[in-house]
């Protein structure tokens, strides 16, 4: 398996697409919006030349990286000899579901079919599919040059053969691979979004501050970052997503998001990604969040 095709060239889709270059994989990533690719390649030789700068990669191998590395806005044109998709596009269960309907009929009847959501059921992705055997959910952490953790989601009809394949191409990236079942928010979500909406509702409650709160999980459990904080950087839109996926799937209402997330979100408060959430981070904030990560 060489050949690997991305599809969304946001801030996890650059992330994997780096990462597969990286270590010697063909890619192709995809998006609509040549205007996102170009963003994407410039993150990605920004993120190589900090890696150089630190002599955790050399000048020869951050050229070898760019040009493995092949941009398309034409999904077919993209996929035509991909071994591997990873979708990589927004969290929004209508968009997966019909691009994993395009991806099974314009790619090789070979090609495994991943997906890097956080908490949509890869079962049902499969489902909309022909070969459900094939599809699977391979989950990166942000950002995804450095953090080592994949979730890699059986689905109720993903065979053996292809998740062995995933878990040992995981492991060729320097990463990973923990093995997890198709249930709603899988392993990582289902245990970190009830405790940022914790730290939610203890704001909204007038327990502590934001940063207080924060200060709290950093220095009292180690957390390298504060909820409040990591909420700011995973984008509280995508919380309250996962947060509505875990109280829908499970139907239990201790999942339910906090009023003040759900007002935020509404509000266009979306943390870094709008430039202000539980902090500010219209002043260079983003960028030394995202900078600390590769120190």
């Amino acid at each position: 398996m060489k050949n690997v095709a991305v599809i969304g060239a946001g801030t996890m889709g650059n992330g994997i697409a780096h990462t597969f270059a990286q270590f010697g994989y063909t890619v192709s990533l995809i998006d609509i919006s040549q205007d996102s690719l170009d963003k994407a390649v410039n993150t990605i030789t920004k993120n190589l030349d900090r890696l150089v700068a630190k002599e955790r990669l050399t000048e020869a191998q951050k050229v070898e990286t760019l040009a493995n590395l092949t941009t398309y806005t034409k999904l077919e044109d993209g996929v035509k000899t991909a071994d591997l998709v990873v979708e990589a596009a927004t969290e929004n269960i209508d968009i997966k579901l019909s691009i994993f309907k395009t991806l099974d009929e314009v790619c090789p009847p070979n090609t495994i079919l991943a997906s890097n959501t956080s908490s949509i059921s890869i079962t049902k992705i499969g489902s909309v599919t022909k070969r459900p055997a094939q599809v699977i959910g391979m989950h990166f952490m942000n950002p995804v040059p450095i953090m080592k953790l994949v979730e890699i989601i059986r689905g109720y009809a993903t065979s053996d053969e292809v998740t062995n394949t995933i878990m040992e191409a995981s492991k060729s990236l320097n990463k990973v691979p923990v093995e997890v079942n198709d249930y709603p928010g899988f392993i990582a979500n289902r245990i970190l979004m009830p405790m940022i909406n914790e730290a939610i509702y203890s704001l909204y409650e007038g327990v502590a501050g934001v940063e207080e709160i924060d200060t709290v999980m950093k220095l009292g459990m180690a957390h390298p970052m504060g909820p409040l904080q990591l909420a700011d950087f995973i984008g509280l839109d995508v919380c309250l997503s996962i947060l509505n996926v875990l109280k829908d799937g499970f139907g239990n209402p201790k999942y339910a998001p906090c009023p003040l997330l759900v007002n935020m979100v509404t509000a266009g408060k979306m943390g870094v990604k709008s430039g202000e959430g539980f902090y500010d981070h219209t002043h260079g904030t983003k960028e030394l969040i995202v900078a600390a990560n590769f120190k």
